[in-house]
């Protein structure tokens, strides 16, 4: 019997799937783990969780809270989120009506681009940027358009921005602050995106996991409080990172009564809910948690982004210093490799501390210029001994 020519049949992959390989940062993750190094490559942000929000889900756990929610949450979450967000921002907000708990901020933005776009819908990004943002677009074949930051302390250009609008423009993503720049939108830069979004009727898509990493004379402004945007807004943000959760994959969003219903039913499709004794936990965090938490959350990243920044200083390789969120880009000029990436796995063999390369965080496609390959971004939401061992490692690059 002849054998089947399976290479003529309808089996393969996606239009999609060919492109698509393990990101960077989860690759560099791997690498750093088979050699035993210190990995500050990832957003894994392993300090201690609060306690009031560990012993809360496992009491939830214990209590039998373990079958599904309602798709949007359960109602304790989605009020403490509400009464959170008129506390630190200032933003009424319904919890029956327009708040959704979430798999996560990516599981949100992920359901949002399916309730809200169409295939060949732009949007825009601004650059560097997190790639994930990217890959959810794309892989509803919603096409990214980046705009690019200037500068050392990566300034918006609003003249680049109305440029970049085409007829098919219909949203825009900020995050803020940033990961992997650690920028902290301005108030006067977020009502230039504000009057752009009116003029030209987009949407806005925030990312706002990193909202209580704030240092020095920063100040986190979110865009649904601009006047006139919390009609187009979608305001995303989560625990992940503030609770030291990642694992958790507990997230929400915040957007009008009328967009709420599609972008639930969405998530539903996808994650059917997040996990319920976890929304649990994380529900007495926030209504137990007060403001002195979050404050000594600041100012403890801030003394770790101190460690970090002087480091690379004494290793040669000239950080940008973020004004929130808890990574830095640093130049890697000084290290061997023709690309960023081979940059960073240089870095990793002689001092075993994991990086990203800069190549990641901006948009690279077919006749655009490479963009990134000088930078290595690091992370450091470490344990206190972890970052001063990173820190030890790099400095001998210097000597």
């Amino acid at each position: 019997m002849a054998q089947a020519d399976m290479s003529l049949g309808r089996l393969g992959l996606s239009e999609l799937a060919p492109g698509v390989v393990q990101s960077e940062i989860r690759a560099m993750s791997v690498a750093c783990d088979a050699m035993g190094g210190v990995n500050l490559a990832q957003g894994v942000c392993d300090t201690e969780v609060p306690g009031v929000v560990a012993e809360g889900a496992i009491r939830a756990i214990r209590d039998g809270l373990n079958i599904y929610t309602r798709l949007d949450g359960i109602a304790r979450l989605r009020k403490a989120i509400a009464a959170k967000a008129e506390r630190t921002l200032g933003l009424v907000v319904d919890p029956e009506r327009e708040v959704l708990v979430t798999s996560g901020t990516t599981g949100g933005l992920q359901a949002t681009v399916m309730a809200l776009l169409n295939p060949g819908d732009e949007v825009l990004l601004f650059e560097p940027l997190y790639g994930y943002h990217v890959s959810t677009l794309k892989s509803v074949r919603v096409v990214p358009v980046p705009v690019a930051l200037v500068g050392e302390d990566w300034a918006l250009d609003i003249d680049a921005v109305r440029a970049a609008i085409t007829p098919k423009t219909r949203a825009m993503i900020i995050n803020t602050p940033s990961n992997p720049a650690g920028k902290v939108f301005t108030r006067v830069e977020l009502e230039g995106l504000a009057s752009i979004a009116e003029e030209f009727d987009l949407f806005i898509f925030t990312d706002e996991i990193y909202e209580h990493f704030i240092y020095g004379g920063a100040k986190h402004v979110s865009p649904a409080v601009i006047p006139g945007m919390r009609e187009r807004m979608i305001l995303m943000s989560g625990f992940s990172k503030t609770f030291s959760v990642t694992g958790w994959r507990i997230g929400y969003l915040i957007a009008d009564a009328k967009w709420i219903g599609a972008i639930g039913y969405f998530h539903d499709l996808t994650y059917v809910c997040a996990p319920a004794p976890l929304q649990q936990g994380v529900a007495d965090g926030v209504e137990q948690l007060g403001a002195d938490f979050y404050e000594g959350l600041a100012k403890e990243h801030e003394v770790k982004r101190g460690l970090i920044v002087d480091a690379l200083r004494d290793a040669g390789m000239k950080p940008h210093i973020p004004d929130g969120a808890y990574y830095v880009l640093a130049s890697a000029e000084s290290l061997p490799g023709a690309t960023a990436a081979e940059k960073a796995r240089a870095l990793l063999a002689k001092t075993g501390v994991a990086s990203v390369a800069g190549s990641a965080f901006f948009y690279q496609e077919a006749g655009r210029p490479r963009k990134g390959e000088d930078l290595l971004r690091f992370c450091f939401a470490k344990r206190d001994e972890d970052l001063a061992e990173a820190c030890r490692r790099l400095r001998a690059l210097g000597r």
